[in-house]
């Protein structure tokens, strides 16, 4: 197994980075696009492997379709496959995909008349659709559990003869995604309703061709936050992001601002993030229900500062690429932080000095494991394995820090 060492001969952050699309808009905008190939053209889509991975599974032939590690993918195409008469797949993935679960999609696509089959485990997939002609109508779905099964369900809900309506049941979880969805298909003109626990998607004939750029990815940005906020000076560009945008991980901007003295400048199709002063902060409490993807990120940047810090809302991130709260809890152990995790919570509650010269942090074939650890590269050498995960959603992520003056040292363990 190799792994690389990432550190860094001083504590200033200055440079220029470009970031590409969205992975998140992306993948909407390409469901999308299958779903009306001759009226929509993308720009600026994103360069990641889940974007690929979506991508290259929309326009096979094939009937054994393997979507890898993408969660995503697994959600957006069992419902894309669903409504494509006379085309029968077989979707599955990895073994860490086979393990979680999608019986909520996949029984809610069948009560609207959805032909899908469990290939091995009930409510697991690899899956087998059977796809026909759905009209729509009403469903109940609960809405606790993942926004992505959601988004799915109105992505393809303008195809419905008679549209479809959605009623929310619970508290709803990562509601600035359903947002971005509702967004999405609001740029295409399709009309969305969303009252208290309703959506309403209509049915929807393009009649004139649209043209659509995609927004950089906040998600990707964060980690530049960190490292500004781990920097003791930053002058930092970011290329292609702007203050009206869609996605709900630019939360990340104020966050930042109000618990880290990171400023961010808003320009012309760029930001620039400069570090104000160091902080006088003892404790933070978040709740980041609505944007968990940005939580490791947080929990690394309070590690590097020594901040004791609560996270709540964040009941999806045992069902990601791995469970990320538990991933959080042994890696940070490493660097001698005692955390409590609950299902839906971390909190940092003590930092002792780390006793190893070499910190190797596992991935668990997570890409936000991998970027939100690499950071602290600015404060002190630590090693990545299985770095190469990265490609998930920022292929280029290795590359842009090295343009800031980081230093990586290949090695074999």
């Amino acid at each position: 197994m190799y792994y690389i060492q990432i550190s860094k001969k001083n504590f200033y952050i200055n440079g220029n980075v470009k970031i590409t699309g969205s992975k998140s808009e992306s993948n909407r905008f390409l469901i999308l696009k299958a779903l009306y190939p001759d009226i929509i053209e993308l720009e600026n889509i994103s360069n990641s492997d889940d974007t690929f991975i979506l991508k290259k599974a929309l326009f096979s032939k094939k009937k054994l379709i393997n979507i890898k590690h993408s969660g995503t993918a697994m959600r957006f195409l069992t419902a894309f496959f669903s409504i494509k008469e006379n085309r029968e797949v077989i979707l599955t993935g990895s073994y860490r995909m086979q393990e979680r679960p999608i019986s909520i999609l996949v029984e809610t696509l069948k009560k609207l008349g959805g032909k899908i089959f469990y290939e091995k485990k009930n409510g697991y997939p690899p899956l087998r659709i059977m796809g026909n002609k759905l009209l729509g109508g009403e469903i109940n779905i609960d809405a606790t559990i993942s926004s992505q099964y959601i988004s799915a369900l109105m992505l393809i809900a303008s195809k419905f003869e008679n549209g479809l309506k959605i009623y929310l049941s619970n508290k709803i979880t990562s509601i600035s995604y359903i947002n971005m969805t509702l967004k999405v298909l609001k740029k295409l003109s399709i009309n969305v309703l969303w009252n208290k626990n309703i959506l309403y998607i209509q049915n929807k004939k393009f009649k004139k061709q649209m043209k659509i750029i995609i927004e950089s990815d906040w998600s990707s940005a964060s980690y530049y936050y960190s490292l500004v906020a781990l920097s003791k000076k930053a002058d930092l560009n970011l290329k292609f992001f702007n203050k009206k945008n869609i996605q709900g991980d630019s939360i990340i901007s104020n966050i930042y601002k109000d618990f880290f003295n990171v400023k961010t400048f808003f320009h012309k199709n760029e930001i620039n993030l400069k570090k104000i002063i160091d902080i006088d902060l003892n404790s933070i409490d978040i709740d980041l229900n609505s944007t968990p993807d940005i939580a490791q990120t947080i929990v690394v940047t309070c590690t590097g500062l020594k901040i004791q810090c609560v996270l709540r809302g964040l009941e999806t991130l045992k069902i990601k690429e791995t469970d990320r709260l538990n991933a959080l809890k042994n890696e940070l152990s490493k660097l001698g932080v005692k955390s409590i995790i609950t299902n839906s919570s971390i909190e940092l509650v003590n930092f002792n000095e780390i006793k190893k010269n070499e910190i190797y942090i596992y991935t668990y074939d997570d890409h936000r494991m991998a970027m939100s650890f690499s950071t602290l590269g600015i404060r002190y050498p630590i090693s990545i394995l299985n770095y190469n995960v990265v490609s998930k959603s920022y292929p280029n992520f290795w590359i842009d820090l090295k343009s800031l003056g980081f230093f990586f040292k290949k090695k074999k363990i």
